[in-house]
Parts: structure tokens; sequence; C-alpha cells
């Protein structure tokens, strides 16, 4: 059956016409949907959209927590015509109104638990004109349960074409204001047809959890685009990822497939309940993105739990990992060779392609690149030049063709004249059985010349050991593993690093 390029069609409407209509399609922790109800749920959603007055091509902002609310909503507007915009639940409230005002959203759905505290964000938005509230809705709100009942169970998806823009993605706005990154429907399966079809080899019989919301690239992929595609089923948790919530999930739906970013894995790796298959019998495959994963948190899950970390890279301008290590082919440490479909190179800072073993800016080419950013001209030409994407990020092609991740290009900096990356030592700091999570920036000292400096959360079990002490046994363990001049020339013991809503460390915080 030929359908249109709108992708709701592919990843909803295909399943229940070839009868696959009762598998199931995601659980939150009270709710369940299959494919037929999903189906009928953005029918109804897509429909009321139109009779509430909101028209193709309009954007309807999603402040949602992760239920089974949330894909109903995208995929809803998507089969109408209209652009959904998923935003961080995290981010402080003026970032949220800056979206709203920036994307000129007439619509909104937010979740019933983050509303008052939006409230006054939401009132001051002049082209907003429908809110809608998922979960208890208020006597004066609109419900969603109720804006559904509004609307039709069958409906057919606007026909669209693949190059059409179906959603925007706010970056995390780390360095400065968020940049609406506009996304195509071809693209939502072509990170299919790569990474989750290529890398993967998911199936449907695959049961995906992913600790990373649905807001971000990586989660949204992880728990709609991929499972969606082959029919298979995603497990949803509302709640922040704690490791006791993570770990109450494994143990209850038991997935096979499980999404999270290193800060998860090494806080997890601290949680008594850790063990073989972390609490699922049935677990094949864990993932991280978001930051590159250290090779000492990946060696130490692969002992603990049994299964492996497939470390890998992705980008809000790329929708989703492009590069990542191999099922059977780990090589931690490293995020792995080029996932099929994607063209790598590696450039200094003329543009020219550097050898293998010398540090530059990484660039990719592939068929999930977004169309540009919101009203940034410039910032668009910066980032999307011709066919390749500009990634900020530092990288060394390895000479048996794996990438290693040395930073952003803004966190490096120069010691005695040689380029040091932060993340390297980090990686050694944190191989350290007394360290945690860390972090390290370029500092001056007394003559003004830059040196690392450290900034570390130790494991429980450290927080007897004296100062000085603490300071030699890492200021050793860096020149060891990572070099004589890459050593911490300080070190400060924090309780938590400033870090972007989904996760990034933001390390030009500590610079200040």
């Amino acid at each position: 059956m030929d359908f249109n390029g709108n992708a709701f069609a592919w990843f909803v409407d295909r399943h229940v016409n070839e009868g696959r209509g009762e598998r199931l399609a995601f659980a939150d922790p009270a709710r369940s949907l299959s494919y037929a109800g999903l189906q009928a749920a953005c029918s109804r959603f897509a429909t009321a959209l139109a009779r509430a007055g909101v028209g193709r091509e309009r954007r309807v902002v999603l402040i949602m927590q992760d239920t089974v609310d949330f894909p109903v909503a995208f995929w809803g507007a998507l089969q109408a015509g209209v652009v959904p915009v998923p935003v961080n639940t995290l981010l402080p409230h003026e970032q949220i109104g800056y979206i709203l005002a920036d994307s000129r959203a007439e619509a909104v759905v937010i979740s019933a638990p983050l509303l008052a505290a939006v409230q006054p964000v939401l009132q001051a938005q002049k082209d907003l004109r429908l809110v809608i509230v998922s979960g208890a809705a208020g006597p004066d709100q609109i419900g969603f349960e109720a804006f559904l009942a509004a609307g039709e169970p069958r409906a057919e998806a606007v026909t669209a074409s693949p190059d059409e823009v179906a959603f925007w993605l706010y970056s995390s706005g780390s360095t400065g204001a968020p940049k609406g990154t506009k996304h195509v429907h071809g693209s939502l399966r072509g990170t299919y047809d790569s990474y989750a079809r290529q890398v993967l080899g998911i199936g449907p019989d695959d049961v995906t959890f992913s600790a990373s919301k649905i807001f971000h690239a990586y989660g949204l992929g992880n728990s709609m685009t991929f499972p969606m595609a082959v029919g298979g089923a995603a497990v949803l948790l509302p709640d922040r990822p704690t490791p006791a919530a993570v770990l109450a999930t494994m143990q209850r739906f038991q997935p096979t497939l499980f999404y999270g970013a290193p800060t998860l894995y090494a806080a997890l790796l601290a949680h008594p309940g850790i063990g073989p298959g972390a609490g699922s019998a049935r677990l094949r495959h864990c993932i991280s993105a978001g930051e590159a994963l250290p090779e000492a948190v990946g060696q130490r899950w692969s002992q603990a739990v049994g299964v492996d970390i497939l470390d890998g890279i992705g980008s809000t301008e790329m929708l989703h990992i492009f590069v990542s290590n191999r099922p059977g082919a780990v090589r931690y440490g490293t995020t792995g060779t080029a996932v099929p479909g994607y063209a790598l190179r590696i450039v200094d800072e003329h543009d020219q392609d550097v050898a293998d073993g010398e540090s530059g800016e990484l660039l990719v080419r592939g068929p999930t690149a977004a169309e540009g950013y919101w009203n940034q001209r410039a910032k668009t030409r910066r980032t999307f030049q011709g066919e390749w994407t500009r990634t900020g990020d530092t990288y060394v092609r390895e000479a048996d063709g794996c990438y290693r991740y040395w930073g952003r290009a803004d966190d490096m900096f120069k010691v005695s004249g040689v380029w040091v990356s932060p993340f390297e030592v980090e990686s050694a700091l944190v191989s350290h059985p007394t360290v945690l999570e860390a972090a390290v920036v370029g500092h001056p000292d007394r003559d003004g010349l830059i040196k690392p400096k450290a900034f570390v959360i130790l494991q429980d079990s450290a927080s007897h050991i004296d100062p000085d002490t603490l300071y030699e046994l890492l200021k050793e363990h860096v020149k060891e593993r990572a070099g004589a001049w890459k050593y911490p020339r300080w070190i400060e013991v924090v309780d938590s690093l400033p870090k972007t809503a989904t996760g990034k460390i933001q390390r030009f915080l500590l610079r200040a």
C-alpha cells in the first residue's frame, strides 16, 4: 500500500491497516494504549484541533510528562498537519516563555502537575488561545480527555511531503537562547532506517524503556519512532528517572532495550540494587547518548549488569545517533564508527580534513539533518553548510576507524602549548573508585597560565578521605591514565554539577 509523506501514515495507520492494531504501543504506570487505540485517539486530537481553529502549519507546544497522552498529542498534531513543539519540562520558566513567544504557539498541551508553575508564563502569551491540560484538569480548564471527546475517532492524515516540516525541537540553550530546530516528516523514518534497524536490530517483540524523556531528540527516537517503526512497545516513566524509579520500572516491565545518559548509568552503578540485567531478565542492549560515556563507567556496567552499553553521539540538529559502537564490537572510551547512512569528516580551523590521530571539529552528512533554525538565519548558515552539519564537537579518528570524543570545541584548552580534552581528564578521574562524577575546565594560575581544574562528586564511600590525601591520589591517578601535564592543579569537591535540563555539563558556568 502506498502512503503519503505524512509520517503518521507510516508510523500509526500502517500497523492498523496491516492487522497489528491490538498490539501494545505504549504503557505508563497507570495506563496503556494499543496501536488501534493510538490511531483513534490521535484522530480525535487532530480533528479537535481543527474544530478549535488550530490550522495547518500552526504550532502546538507540548509541555508534557512521559505518559500515553504525549504520543497522542504529538502524532495527532502531525496527522492534522499542525507542528508539535515538545518542550523540556525542566527548563526555567523564562525559557519556556521564550519558546512560546518565539514559536508563536496557538495551543499548548501541558501536564497538570506542571501547570501552576507555568501559568503566569502562559497568561503572558499574546498568540496563545488554547490550553489543554493532561491529567486532573480544574473546573475552568480544558481537560485532555474532554478535548479528545470533541473529535472524531477516524480521520485521514493530511497529505504531506516527506520534505515538509513536521515538528520542531528547541536546542538546550546551554550558552544562549534556545534555537527552534525544524525537522521534516522523512527524518522520523530516517532514524529508524539507519540506527534502530541497522545498529540495534530492533524488532516487533522488543520492549523499549528510555529514561531520557520524549521531549529530547534522543528520547523521541527511543520511545516513539524506533518501537513504532516495527510495531513494538515502549514503557514511559512520567517521574524523574532516579535510580530507584528506573530499576523499579525495569523490574515491572522487563524491557529488552534500555536508553540512558552517562550520568544515570554512573548513578545506577552506585545504587545497591544494581545487578545482572539491571532488573530485567530480557535486557539485550543498553544505549547511551547525550554526553560521551567514560570508559570506566562502561566497563563497570558491563561487569555488574552483564550487558554492554552502546555509546553513541547524536544531536538535536541530526535528530538521533549518527556515530555509535556496535553490538559485539564495543570499544569503551570511543564513540565507535559512523552509523550506516551517515558520512563523517574531522576538520581543522580552515575546514581542511585532518589526518587520523589529529583532533578537529566533527562534521556529519546524513538523511536526518534539520531543515534549519526558526528565524535564525546566520546560525543556520554556520551550522548547516550544504549537505554537511557542523556538530561543535572535537573528535579524533583513530587508526582503526573508531572516533574518540575530546570535548566541545569551546571547552578545549591548551596546557604548555598542547591541547587538553576536558573529557579525557574527566574520564581518568571517574575511573578512580572515589569519584562518581567529574567536570574539568581550564583555569588560570597565579601567572595567568591555563591549567586543568576539576570539580568532583565523590562516591559515598570516599566522603571520609582527607582532602589533601584525596588530591594526591587523584593527581597521580590522572598522571598515570591521561598524561603528566594533564593532571588537575586544583580539585574541588562539590555536591552537584551545573547541567542543562537534558543532563549535559555546563562547563562554561564552572569557568566563571
